[in-house]
């Protein structure tokens, strides 16, 4: 069952993006331009700002520098959340160990303004092998099954913008081809995605390298800062 997007995609763009965090810039001067139907792919070593940029574009770390823009609108922090615009996962899942999978779903749905209907709801549960755990606690789960649960959450609310932190980890053949058979059905819609991960995902796109965007360093007489 395909939702609706909340509202028509329009373009996002980054324009001279910069980020601290920790007291310490991670990156400088990062710019996009991700159209309706778009992938992203952020890619770079550890520590090099890919979780960062995501965190920035979801509004949870406003940037020093630099500005997004939602087509012609120019973004302050926060917008794209407040308006009903992406749906974001990172590495906390958010999932309370003793709410059942369809229980925590159903919370998380409603917290975006949405109500869950069982047939969406199975759906979700079938892309990720998730059927048979609908009536379990959380608490029950492997690892690798909260994981999958929280993916589940893609597919029950209409969002344009796709924030995805490392959402390939964990994942065996099957469920990654399910995330990426996902990710498919939504840009196929107009809706946009932007991953950051270590692992290929099978998605034509754009590929940003977070590397380049590493901080310029400055020489004194006295070394490095």
């Amino acid at each position: 069952m395909n939702l609706p997007l909340a509202t028509m995609p329009a373009t996002l763009a980054a324009e001279g993006l910069s980020a601290v965090r920790g007291g310490r810039r991670v990156f400088e001067g990062v710019s996009f331009t991700l159209a309706p139907g778009g992938f992203l792919l952020l890619a770079g070593r550890n520590g090099s700002g890919k979780s960062t940029l995501i965190r920035a574009i979801a509004g949870l770390l406003p940037p020093v520098g630099g500005h997004l823009s939602w087509g012609e609108a120019r973004l302050a922090p926060g917008d794209l959340a407040a308006q009903g615009l992406l749906i974001y996962q990172g590495h906390q899942f958010g999932l309370k160990p003793v709410e059942t999978l369809a229980a925590a779903c159903r919370h998380w749905a409603a917290i975006m303004g949405h109500d869950v209907p069982d047939d969406l709801l199975v759906a979700a549960a079938k892309r990720f092998g998730m059927v048979n755990l609908l009536d379990e606690p959380i608490r029950c789960f492997s690892s690798g099954q909260r994981h999958r649960a929280a993916l589940m959450r893609f597919c029950l609310a209409p969002r344009p913008l796709w924030l995805m932190d490392e959402p390939t980890v964990g994942l065996d053949t099957d469920n990654r081809a399910a995330l990426e058979a996902l990710i498919a059905d939504h840009r196929a819609r107009g809706g946009m995605v932007i991953a950051a991960s270590h692992d290929p995902i099978a998605a034509e796109g754009d590929r940003l390298d977070m590397d380049a965007h590493a901080p310029r360093r400055v020489s004194y007489a006295e070394g490095w800062v």
